[in-house]
């Protein structure tokens, strides 16, 4: 029986159990019938175009439902590039040998993101793995090292995959319990903030720029409270974005700049999470 429908009694039977009663039935074209299936059992109903309201609320339950039943209270997100290959691996998404030689340079952010993780997932440890949990799109490169770096000291880490167009599928240090996949970006991009505490954004491309001007403009408007936005890289950052220019072109406030931390180790991210939330280092 669901965890969940064990708060109450009912007289009345439960879902789960209609749902072997439905199976039971003689096989007749009566029952063969889609009409016949209980709709939220039928997938061909349930993908509907007029569903898509209850899709997007259940998308929104089912991973917030198994976190809070798992006493996960906040997170630490790393965002970062799928491509980036691990220190000494094969850089499998480059195009020409420009490519490839900038991808192996930048695949030091594996490593620090991997450690970084490491460190978050030390402190986790105190709080029996509530807060500051690591959270990762669950996908190759930065967010493999994310979750490998939790493993590596016997953490648990979260997944947040997304259905996409080519083979996906979540890297295997992610704890497979707490490993979800989502068709919606934004409900997926919702579950990334809602318990963030800080934000580590490693070098990436349009999905990482994506997740981190969605994080900073959060953040500008009020919308979601101040919480560390750690760049690791600040040569790689420098180039890819000027909030100065921006600055300097009034479409953001000055100042605004200063939401962000740039960093190049897992170290220096840390001291400033800890100064953050004044926590006691070991």
């Amino acid at each position: 029986m669901n965890p969940m429908e064990k708060t109450g009694w009912t007289p009345l039977p439960h879902s789960d159990e209609d749902l072997e009663r439905a199976k039971s039935v003689p096989d007749t074209p009566q029952t063969r019938a889609s009409t016949y299936r209980l709709a939220w059992n039928d997938e061909e109903f349930m993908t509907r175009r007029e569903l898509r309201a209850v899709r997007l609320q259940l998308e929104l339950l089912k991973p917030e439902m198994i976190l809070a039943e798992r006493g996960i209270r906040s997170t630490v997100i790393l965002f970062g590039g799928a491509r980036l290959p691990e220190p000494g691996g094969e850089a499998w998404a480059a195009k020409n040998e420009i490519q490839k030689k900038n991808l192996e340079k930048n695949s030091k952010y594996y490593e620090e993101a991997r450690k970084f993780a490491q460190i978050c997932s030390r402190h986790s440890a105190s709080s029996y793995y509530r807060e500051y949990v690591v959270v990762t799109g669950g996908g190759p490169g930065v967010m493999e090292a994310g979750n490998r770096g939790a493993a590596d000291v016997g953490a648990p880490s979260i997944g947040l995959n997304i259905v996409l167009p080519h083979e996906q599928a979540p890297n295997e240090y992610v704890t497979p319990e707490l490993c979800f996949n989502f068709h919606y970006f934004a409900i997926r991009k919702m579950h990334f903030v809602m318990r963030a505490k800080a934000v580590a954004v490693f070098p990436g491309g349009f999905g990482t720029m994506d997740e981190f001007f969605e994080t900073l403009t959060l953040i500008q408007t009020g919308r979601m409270e101040r919480v560390p936005v750690i760049l690791f890289g600040k040569a790689f950052w420098e180039r890819a974005i000027d909030l100065d220019f921006l600055a300097e072109q009034g479409t953001i406030t000055p100042g605004d700049q200063d939401i962000i931390d740039f960093v190049d180790t897992a170290e220096e991210a840390w001291r400033i999470i800890s100064r953050f939330y004044k926590l006691k280092t070991r």
